[in-house]
């Protein structure tokens, strides 16, 4: 192997733990959702409440990562959580009971956090340190592709009426092949070492708060469209006839946005490209309840795939650049705030739908959301 290719490698070895973790052990609920719900007669609060077990789990798995108390191999623990994921994901074709659901998605939302964490460390600290950091979207760019390559495997399994159990195996037996490709491609390190913290700037700290506050009302502002929005297309009677396309269509969109956001983050500054993300996101968003139309659909979809992940990495690159002595400790910070909209997203909207029968309200919530996320951000220079 030549010492060109060996950052590349690395940075397909992160874009496979990401795609397997968090494309598919995490988002892959989506698309399963409309035949897994309809054969078990959830409701759309159950629906949401299973999907805030993994937002919940995740926001735990985060801050138990990057904690610098966690000790041991990384991509030990790594491979442990890819694992963990792949069975948690195949494990959701065998109950019919909540607490079994609730159980599984929990740990699954650990599992993808850790893999997140730590995936990024091993990928992208070493990226930086061989001069080759613009490898660090192909890493992000796992998540769109995990995204993609379910939409088309439960679309197969669709056509086939194999049913919403046999998508769940479908996607675990997809992540335990992406672990063996991180086995392979991803190589360890020392021990973690706690890092040692040093108290950020005065002014940084002000910053910082906007920062969290704006990051936890993306989280709930991205959440509500990105659960729902295969439900949201069957009921359009246009869309519904080709619905696995609209998931594709965002995960394809997930693959360059991280790339083309953090490219606008160089020119413009990581906190103008966030708030201007947050309002093409909001558009995306109102546009999934306004305009139910293909057309609509579609645009609402491409919008929210291009913007998502690219505010994911927009809100940690923010951080890092105003505490460059502490990132840690804020990237954490962060995070928790993220996981909190996330897990009080999907309830309002599952039993926001069953109070009004519509999507339209908890979604004009989330809009509000990104537009005040995209005010503080600005304000915040």
């Amino acid at each position: 192997m030549s010492v060109d290719a060996r950052p590349r490698l690395l940075a397909i070895g992160g874009l496979i733990a990401m795609a397997s973790a968090i494309g598919i052990g995490r988002f892959i609920y989506t698309p399963i959702l409309p035949p897994m719900a309809e054969g078990l007669h959830l409701t759309k609060g159950a629906a949401g409440l299973i999907a805030s077990a993994n937002f919940l789990g995740y926001l735990a798995g985060a801050v138990a990562a990057a904690s610098p108390r966690l000790q041991g191999n990384p991509r030990a623990w790594l491979l442990v959580a890819l694992a963990v994921s792949a069975a948690t994901t195949a494990a959701m074709a065998w109950p019919d009971g909540m607490s079994a659901f609730l159980a599984l998605r929990f740990i699954g939302g650990v599992a993808s956090a850790y893999v997140l964490v730590l995936a990024s460390s091993l990928v992208l600290e070493r990226l930086a340190a061989s001069g080759h950091g613009g490898l660090s979207a192909v890493h992000f760019s796992g998540v769109g592709t995990g995204i993609a390559v379910s939409a088309l495997m439960t679309w197969g399994l669709a056509v086939a009426q194999l049913g919403w159990r046999a998508m769940w195996i479908g996607g675990g037996a997809l992540s335990l092949a992406g672990l063996a490709a991180v086995a392979a491609l991803v190589p360890g390190r020392d021990a973690v070492r706690p890092a040692a913290a040093s108290a950020a700037t005065g002014p940084g700290d002000a910053r910082l708060r906007r920062l969290t506050i704006a990051y936890g009302l993306f989280g709930f502002g991205y959440v509500i469209t990105v659960t729902f929005i295969v439900v949201i297309v069957r009921g359009s009677p246009q869309a519904a006839p080709i619905e696995p396309a609209f998931w594709l269509v965002l995960g394809l969109a997930a693959i360059p946005s991280v790339a083309l956001w953090v490219a606008a983050a160089r020119r413009f500054g990581a906190m103008q490209a966030f708030a201007a993300a947050a309002i093409v996101e909001a558009a995306g968003v109102f546009a999934s309840v306004a305009w139910p139309t293909i057309t609509g659909l579609l645009v609402a979809c491409a919008l929210l795939g291009a913007t998502f992940m690219g505010l994911t990495a927009l809100g940690l690159i923010a951080a890092r650049d105003l505490a460059p002595g502490n990132p840690r400790r804020w990237v954490a910070i962060l995070t928790s705030a993220f996981g909190l909209g996330q897990i009080v997203g999907p309830i309002v909207a599952g039993y926001g739908f069953d109070l009004t029968g519509s999507f339209f309200l908890p979604s004009m919530a989330a809009v509000a959301a990104l537009v005040v996320s995209a005010v503080l951000v600005s304000r915040a220079q």
